[in-house]
């Protein structure tokens, strides 16, 4: 019995461990439980209605077997299916094709909809399959209440599968809601930390959310079809009102109803206790039967009466029997008039109306059993809505104030507008308005009433300041987009029309920088500030490269000719040899502020302090309590006089970062100066350089920064012939001359690589990345040598030095990129504004990761050191074939070459200048025979 119970136990902590690794702490295995629990009660409630006797030794010896046997699978299993379903898809799978539901997932629902239909039915073949096992065994003649087991465990299986597919997807329902309520409020918290503004912050996270809310699976409007909430796409929030208001008024008016029918009651039984009483009977003690107390007595008066050969009259009385009534019960029926009225056919009305129905309810609510189970949902009901009302408060975006002030705006991309030509400001009434009505109507704010030229002469005059016309043009009769992008109009002219820059800014008004079809709202207080429009940039794709086992394409944003494609023969080797393989060995954003002492023996005791266990602890708690996304991990000081340098550096999830730390950085401080006793430190800054950020430091390329990825690939030596044109010995060679020894020769910093600037610089325009962080980010070191597999290394039993194998047989060629200060984010920034969001998309890195916060800018980072692999690759490949010359003729399109290409003298000046990348492309170019002279070699 006691290993049953343990087993039992066991089963019930492996359920909780089993939905704990599928992202749930406790509720979902709860809820599993309170499910198994209800199926239980009804399953004994109909197995003692239909009269099969059950007591509490056979419970206590039975339900550890069920719940050992049957287990907690089946929920577990339905939990995974909607999880899989319920998250944003990839956008591909690790073997290169795209991962997505046969059917497109617009909701929670649509994900517990499709995981229902392709797992229900295994689950109702399980369920069917141990039902009947059990019908068996209850229609078996084995005696000693295993019938009675097998018929009540049939009972709860058949109403557990009923209550899993009703009560339990229901509250799966709501957790994964409010767990989507969650994440939208984690970006919007973090986008706020990086200092965007409120709206920004909320109209991203709104992209952000899953399901998309401008989804509807045919591209219409989200308005009417693809708009979701917190209890459903179909549910509006004044309905939930509605169903409370209903549910409270039917409470009372049973309530009432009881009251009115408490004269014409009877005194007989309710239809519902004798089936509860059944149920009250197996969980209590049952009472004392007269009978069975005195069945030993009469035996003794039996054996007595029968050895005295006595005869013995016994009379048994029947018990009395004392049952409790209701008071109005004898008052109602003290009435004579009320006796006639339950004589008289009205009797059975009287009944139906709530008579009998309702006094068998309340009757039975004073059954012990059943009364501590009604304060048992009660009590759940109460969290369940206290944890609603959590979501409800979180789910409230702004506050009515702001609310109330902001103009409404619409999800649907607003008209271009319409050029308006310059023309004399016209009234009603025919005569031109003048400044002073003008200036009037912009103080009444009537700013949609008057022409663009009106606005551009106020802004002019220093009416209206160049840096608030999206804040002057904002109107509760037009959308943010069409205020804004007008705003941008107007600015336009505006700086065309400066009197003090006319001579060069004229042409900006009618120049072909465009500025139709942006979405100003995602801009306006986060990325840009007097736009004037926005700089379209070539945006290509390098690719696909493996990495870690999935292909995916690289988007390249630049205007150097042949990158991309310089970059895709990298790959295309890197693919031929398995992939490329990163390792991600250190993750933390640092921010380095400079505090000042009076002396040098004060500063000393700040350094000390601050290495110190207790100074670690107290500046991590004040850090720490900033943000719910920034960690503490070290701290590393340094002295330069009186002043002290403290490098902070701290998780950010995924967030690039910066205004994240510096605001624990301020809080970390303040602790520092006002509760350690630091009275007398003085703040210089709370950026010393110390960093260092967007400059070359050796901090960065010793320490660290952002994240440090390391990425390898194998290149087969065949592979560097046929698609690289070149072999193993001398990439190896160049890499050393020139990107080690040359680098070094030159006192490079971090530099000991090729171009790999180039390579992050295209990713992070096309990403939204901050393209000053190029700086530290291209801190490369890249490292080239023969690979040769160990088994060749062994010959005849023993082992050769690799170096001895390398000199008799042809090696692969092994590269690596080594980055130690790669600062990127996948949320806040240049990410938020939608075609960067697109291309993060791309590669599946869009938005903070649904589970594990950091996990998508970390991908991220390792997706830039496997591009500069390749495009690493591809260069040095180039150059050590020594096809700078052709490749400059091949990629020289003003001349036609007129000589061969072993010529050694040009035939015409360049026109356009050499880069190593157009090199490595022209290489590639003139091996496969693209290049005009190539032609004429083997001519």
């Amino acid at each position: 019995m006691a290993l049953g119970y343990v087993s039992m136990h066991l089963t019930f902590v492996s359920l909780f461990l089993s939905l704990r690794r599928l992202g749930s702490k406790s509720w979902l295995a709860a809820t599993v439980l309170i499910s198994g629990g209800f199926a239980f009660l009804f399953g004994l409630l109909v197995t003692t209605a239909l009269g099969v006797p059950i007591n509490m030794v056979l419970l206590s010896e039975g339900l550890p077997f069920l719940v050992v046997t049957v287990g907690f699978e089946k929920p577990i299993i339905l939990t995974k299916a909607v999880l899989e379903r319920s998250r944003p898809q990839p956008a591909a799978a690790p073997n290169g094709s795209a991962a997505k539901p046969a059917t497109p997932v617009r909701s929670i629902q649509d994900a517990i909809q499709q995981a229902v239909e392709a797992t229900g039915f295994g689950i109702v073949r399980d369920y069917l399959i141990e039902i009947a096992i059990l019908v068996a065994g209850a229609a078996s003649g084995i005696q000693g209440g295993l019938r009675q087991f097998c018929f009540l465990a049939a009972w709860i299986l058949f109403f557990d599968c009923l209550l899993l597919f009703t009560f339990y997807t229901t509250i799966l329902c709501i957790k994964l809601e409010i767990n989507r309520i969650k994440r939208h409020i984690d970006i919007r918290k973090t986008l706020e930390e990086e200092g965007i503004t409120h709206r920004v912050a909320e109209k991203v996270a709104s992209t952000s959310d899953w399901p998309r809310m401008n989804f509807d699976g045919k591209g219409g409007n989200s308005k009417t079809s693809g708009a979701t909430s917190i209890f459903g796409q179909k549910v509006r929030a004044s309905s939930i009102p509605k169903f409370k208001f209903l549910m409270v008024g039917g409470f009372v008016l049973i309530n009432l109803l009881n009251l009115a029918t408490i004269p014409f009651r009877n005194r007989q039984d309710g239809l519902l206790m004798p089936v509860l009483s059944k149920v009250s009977n197996v969980l209590s003690p049952v009472p004392i039967d007269p009978f069975k107390v005195a069945e030993n007595g009469l035996d003794v008066i039996y054996v007595s009466a029968k050895s005295q050969q006595v005869e013995t009259l016994v009379t048994v009385l029947p018990p009395m029997k004392y049952q409790l009534e209701y008071p109005s019960a004898y008052y109602g029926n003290a009435n004579p008039n009320v006796d006639r009225l339950l004589d008289t056919d009205y009797n059975p009305v009287l009944d139906v109306v709530g008579g009998r129905v309702l006094e068998s309810i309340l009757r039975s609510l004073d059954d012990p059993i059943i009364s501590k189970w009604i304060i048992a949902a009660l009590i759940l009901s109460l969290i369940l809505n206290g944890y609603l009302f959590n979501a409800a408060r979180w789910s409230i975006k702004e506050e009515q104030s702001s609310a109330s002030s902001t103009p409404s705006e619409s999800p649907t991309p607003a008209p271009a507008p319409v050029k308006v030509e310059r023309k004399p400001i016209i009234k009603e009434d025919g005569t031109p308005r003048t400044l002073e009505e003008c200036e009037q109507m912009l103080k009444d704010k009537l700013v949609t009433s008057l022409d663009d030229e009106e606005l551009i002469e106020l802004s002019l005059r220093g009416k209206i300041p160049g840096y608030a016309l999206e804040k002057t043009m904002e109107h509760e009769s037009i959308t943010r987009l069409q205020a804004f992008t007008r705003a941008v109009k107007l600015r336009r002219a505006v700086v065309a029309r400066n009197p003090v820059t006319a001579a060069t800014s004229a042409s900006v008004e009618n120049s072909k920088l465009p500025y139709e079809g942006m979405n100003y709202t995602l801009v306006h207080g986060a990325c840009c500030e007097n736009v004037i429009g926005f700089l379209p940039l070539p945006l290509g794709v390098a690719g696909p490269l493996v990495i870690d086992g999935q292909s995916l394409f690289i988007p390249m944003a630049t205007t150097e000719g042949v990158l991309v494609a310089s970059t895709s023969r990298g790959c295309k080797a890197i693919n031929a040899g398995g992939g490329a393989t990163t390792v991600l060995t250190a993750d933390g954003m640092t921010r380095g502020p400079c505090v000042s002492f009076s002396s040098v023996s004060r500063a000393g005791e700040a350094k000390l302090w601050l290495d110190s266990e207790e100074g670690q602890s107290i500046m991590k708690a004040a850090f720490n309590s900033t943000s719910r996304f920034a960690r503490l991990q070290t701290m590393k000081t340094t002295l330069a006089g009186t002043n002290l340098y403290i490098r902070f550096k701290t998780t950010t999830g995924d967030a690039m970062g910066m205004n994240m730390i510096s605001k624990g950085v301020e809080k970390a401080l303040s602790v520092m100066a006002n509760e350690a006793g630091f009275e007398d430190m003085q703040t210089i800054s709370v950026s010393g350089n110390f960093c260092t950020d967007k400059k070359a430091a050796a901090v960065n390329w010793i320490d660290g920064r952002g994240k440090s990825v390391v990425a390898e690939a194998i290149i087969p030596a065949n592979v560097v012939k046929s698609v690289l044109k070149s072999d193993v010995d001398s990439m190896v060679e160049l890499n050393i001359s020139k990107n080690l020894i040359g680098s070094a020769m030159a006192g490079a910093l971090g530099g000991f690589n090729a171009h790999a600037s180039n390579i992050v610089t295209a990713l992070f325009l096309a990403t939204g990345q901050d393209p000053a962080q190029n700086v530290e980010s291209s801190n490369c070191i890249t490292i080239m040598k023969k690979y040769v597999s160990p088994s060749l290394c062994i010959h005849n039993g023993t082992f050769s030095p690799i170096t001895n194998i390398l000199s008799s047989v042809g090696g692969n060629l092994h590269i690596s990129v080594s980055m130690p200060s790669i600062e990127v984010g996948t949320i806040g920034g240049g990410t938020i504004l939608e075609g960067q969001g697109a291309m993060l998309d791309l590669l599946g890195v869009r938005g903070a990761h649904p589970t594990n916060p950091g996990d998508n800018s970390r991908r991220l980072a390792r997706i830039v050191a496997a591009a500069v692999l390749a495009g690493e690759l591809s260069l040095c490949a180039a150059l050590a074939a020594g096809h700078l010359v052709r490749a400059h003729m091949a990629h020289n399109r003003s001349a036609a070459p007129a000589a061969p290409a072993s010529s050694t003298s040009p035939t015409a000046p360049p026109t356009r200048s050499v880069t190593p990348v157009s090199a490595a492309v022209g290489a590639a170019k003139s091996a496969n025979n693209l290049a005009m002279t190539a032609v004429s070699d083997r001519k």
